[in-house]
């Protein structure tokens, strides 16, 4: 994934369904959503269960939303 998504399903990436417990797996949010929801809790994000489709959307939200930097 070279470009960020401008939406995208939250029960797609295992850990952003951890980080968004509170909303149904199928509910749609937008990229700064999932960026921030992402930057808030990276210390709740278990990295060595990230695959590669959500560690290559990780990227692409920091550089699209993050400017290339996540403040964590």
């Amino acid at each position: 994934m070279k470009t960020a998504p401008a939406t995208l399903t939250i029960g797609d990436y295992p850990q952003l369904a951890l980080l968004a417990w509170s909303r149904k797996p199928d509910d749609v949010i937008t990229g700064e959503e999932a960026f921030a929801l992402y930057e808030a809790n990276w210390r709740m994000v278990d990295q060595a269960q990230l695959g590669k489709p959500e560690l290559e959307l990780i990227e692409a939200l920091t550089q699209t939303y993050g400017q290339g930097l996540m403040n964590v």
